[in-house]
């Protein structure tokens, strides 16, 4: 069975990177969908909760994929030990 090797230094986090770009599409397309002065008044605190909502989502599936790492390369670490 082949091991990904850990031992390297990493490349950029790709995953990370995605997710910032997701974060700063949400605050632009929230720029843009920011209710005008003739909409009803609920529209901000629904477009707020929304934008939220949408980048804490990316930041717990980013926190999600930083434990999967930590653990694979724990898993590495523990069977080139046996």
């Amino acid at each position: 069975m082949r091991y990904q090797d850990f031992s390297k230094p990493p490349g950029p986090d790709w995953k990370g990177i995605g997710y910032l770009v997701s974060i700063i599409s949400v605050l632009f397309l929230g720029a843009v969908a920011w209710p005008g002065s003739g909409e009803p008044r609920w529209h901000v605190p629904a477009l707020v909760a929304g934008m939220v909502t949408s980048i804490a989502g990316m930041g717990f599936r980013y926190v999600a994929h930083l434990k999967q790492q930590g653990e694979i390369r724990k898993a590495n670490a523990e069977a080139r030990r046996n």
